[in-house]
């Protein structure tokens, strides 16, 4: 498999997506500053904690996503950036949960929570994340905005459960894995499309539109990342890779695999997700290459924007309807890399 390096990732990054979030650079810049800040609404004692959990940058697309759905049905308003702060938070917790199930030791290019202070702090470094988020958004007078934030943190977790349970599952649908990632990343993409527009007072055509488009990109964006864990390279990605398999997790991919397998040999497949060994993982790994399934997952993903591109013709033309569309095509262009790989 052809890995591709840090810069060229960055580069591809850079000339995709820039244009679309330079619309909404001031917000965004101002988003990062407002997350910075959360920790010191912490106790002094735990307060340096909360700022590590904080403190690096990541792609914020969920933030994005708040800001360039209220340009797109209306005025960016400061209610925008409070609403993308919390759901971040929201997406900052579940990374620091994610790492200590997965016993991932690198987040963006440092360690992460569980790796620096134990699983015992970082389960609850992760909860008083989650918590806080919840509290941020009962500022805001609509409580739909605070419902639906809150209803969005349940099912990222269900999705979590749901997936923890199925592990070493070969007998997991693929209709059964779309609706456990819809939960634990496309419920947060989802949320942000549709209350960003809400905040905006847009059509409730127009919000079902936003909603569904987001819950489809993040949907995407969650295959891809399983993409990213079977064919990246920690150097680029700048985390833990190589996690999923071995932790008996079925992504798409590898669910890709077990339909191309005959059925008489999934107790064998089952029997070797179970037992671990790095040199049978690494076999199957490269079946999942060389039977075509990492081309089918990234065909997949496209369809998936595609289709959350299509959901963006009932919104009005606008320079942020654009730049959504935009940000689709940066995937798109971002897991095309994984056909070339494979």
């Amino acid at each position: 498999m052809k890995f591709f390096t840090k810069a060229a990732h960055r580069a591809l990054a850079a000339s995709k997506i820039q244009p679309a979030l330079e619309l909404i650079n001031p917000y965004l810049y101002a988003v990062e500053e407002r997350i910075k800040e959360q920790a010191r609404a912490f106790d002094p004692d735990i307060e340096g904690y909360v700022a590590y959990a904080c403190g690096s940058s990541g792609k914020r697309l969920r933030p994005a996503l708040v800001l360039l759905a209220g340009g797109a049905t209306g005025e960016i308003s400061p209610g925008h950036v409070d609403l993308a702060v919390a759901i971040e938070m929201v997406h900052l917790a579940t990374l620091v949960h994610d790492d200590i199930m997965d016993g991932a030791e690198l987040r963006r290019d440092q360690p992460t929570a569980s790796a620096k202070w134990g699983n015992s702090l970082a389960v609850l470094l992760g909860d008083v994340l989650f918590a806080h988020a919840l509290k941020l958004t009962t500022s805001f007078s609509n409580q739909e905005i605070c419902r639906q934030v809150a209803h969005a943190a349940r099912d990222v977790c269900s999705g979590e459960i749901i997936q923890t349970q199925r592990r070493h599952d070969v007998n997991l649908s693929i209709s059964e894995y779309l609706r456990i990632i819809e939960l634990k990343t496309a419920a947060l993409f989802a949320t942000a499309g549709e209350l960003g527009a809400l905040l905006s007072g847009a059509a409730p055509e127009i919000i079902t539109a936003l909603k569904s488009y987001g819950s489809r990109l993040g949907t995407a964006y969650q295959v891809y990342d399983d993409c990213l864990d079977l064919a990246g390279s920690t150097e680029s990605a700048g985390k833990d890779l190589g996690t999923d398999l071995r932790k008996g997790k079925l992504t798409l991919p590898m669910l890709y695999l077990v339909e191309a397998t005959d059925p008489s040999q999934h107790g064998q497949l089952n029997e070797i997700l179970l037992r671990g060994d790095e040199a049978e993982l690494l076999q199957i790994e490269q079946e999942v290459v060389a039977k075509g399934c990492l081309k089918r997952a990234v065909e997949t993903t496209k369809q998936l924007i595609v289709g959350a591109q299509t959901d963006l013709q009932k919104l009005p033309v606008n320079k942020y309807t654009l730049a959504l569309h935009a940000v689709g095509d940066f995937l798109i262009n971002t897991v095309d890399q994984f056909a070339v790989a494979a």
